[in-house]
Order: structure tokens, then C-alpha cells, then sequence
């Protein structure tokens, strides 16, 4: 193999290593961004369960 082939050929790696690099940069936002959102709807249920909580304490005599 001549020096020219394998530079065009350290070339193409190079070139679909920084492609593979980039779509595993968008997936991994894609991910930070779906676990933010899990994490926020949790949250958010954990907060209405509170509520519901407090209210069943309220309603049974409980404290307020």
C-alpha cells in the first residue's frame, strides 16, 4: 500500500470517527435532555402527592 492510499484512507477514518463523534454528541444531548424532563415530571408528581398528603391528614382530623 502506497503512502498516498494510506493517507486517504487515515483520512476517511478520520472523517467518519468525527461523525460518529458528533451523533453521539447530539445523542447524548437528546438524553440530558429527556432525564431534565423525567426528572421535573417527578418532581412535580412528588409535589402533588405532597398535596394529596396533606389533604388526607386534614380531612381525617389530622393536623393542617
Amino acid at each position: 500500500m502506497k503512502i498516498d492510499e494510506r493517507l486517504d484512507r487515515l483520512t476517511e477514518r478520520h472523517e467518519a470517527l468525527t461523525q460518529t463523534v458528533e451523533l453521539l454528541t447530539r445523542d447524548l444531548q437528546s438524553i440530558r435532555d429527556f432525564s431534565r424532563d423525567i426528572a421535573e415530571g417527578t418532581a412535580r408528581l412528588l409535589h402533588i402527592a405532597q398535596i394529596h398528603e396533606h389533604r388526607i391528614t386534614r380531612l381525617e382530623g389530622g393536623e393542617k
